[in-house]
């Protein structure tokens, strides 16, 4: 069966790194695409949008660990939840750089008081605020100083994250009456919500 050979894959020691590298690919073509100038006619809404894509598709991905592994009986996909879940805040904060230098020049005078008036860019900046503790308490000192119950209930605000990411582009997306993207990421995510409320009713009632 494909299970066991993706499990033994999934603990190779390699699969870390391959993955690391896969997930700064995104990274790598953007940057790229800034210094040789072939980010189209308008680079820096080509990278604000760009980081922020990856921002929700991380943040789908590591959603995406628990219910991957319980269906399909792969316990080592947990080893890689950590690392998306930073990659996550990576292209987030990256996200907001973008913003900040790009369009506001790193101009507190005006960054404040934009994100105060444009509602998408609230919800954006509160989800990467709500990130960031999520993210400095990722290692294992950090699990073992708060304990396993307040360490688990501090992450849990990953569903808030997740849904303020997905109202930031829904509010992005809004301007234009473009809703294609935003109903893909809304399925998956109610996706991913959905199996973590079924998985816990029936092992309840089981």
């Amino acid at each position: 069966m494909a299970a066991p050979r993706v499990q033994r894959w999934l603990l190779h020691p390699l699969a870390k790194p391959a993955v690391f590298a896969l997930s700064l690919a995104p990274f790598a073509a953007l940057l790229h695409g800034a210094v040789t100038d072939t980010l189209g006619a308008n680079p820096a809404e080509a990278l604000i949008r760009g980081t922020g894509d990856w921002t929700l598709r991380f943040l789908c991905l590591a959603l995406a660990v628990t219910p991957l592994r319980q269906a399909l009986g792969l316990p080592a996909l947990a080893r890689l939840r950590r690392m998306l879940g930073l990659f996550a805040f990576f292209y987030g904060a990256l996200h907001f750089l973008c913003y900040a230098w790009l369009d506001m020049g790193l101009d507190l005078g005006l960054i404040l008081p934009d994100i105060a008036k444009r509602n998408f860019i609230l919800v954006g900046t509160a989800a990467l605020l709500l990130m960031l503790p999520l993210a400095a308490t990722s290692f294992n000192r950090a699990m073992r100083a708060l304990g396993p119950a307040r360490w688990q209930m501090l992450h849990r605000a990953v569903y808030a994250v997740v849904l303020l990411g997905l109202l930031h582009f829904f509010w992005m997306r809004s301007g234009k009456n473009d809703y294609a993207e935003v109903a893909v990421y809304a399925a998956v995510i109610a996706v991913l919500l959905g199996w973590r409320l079924w998985w816990r009713y029936a092992r309840r009632v089981s």
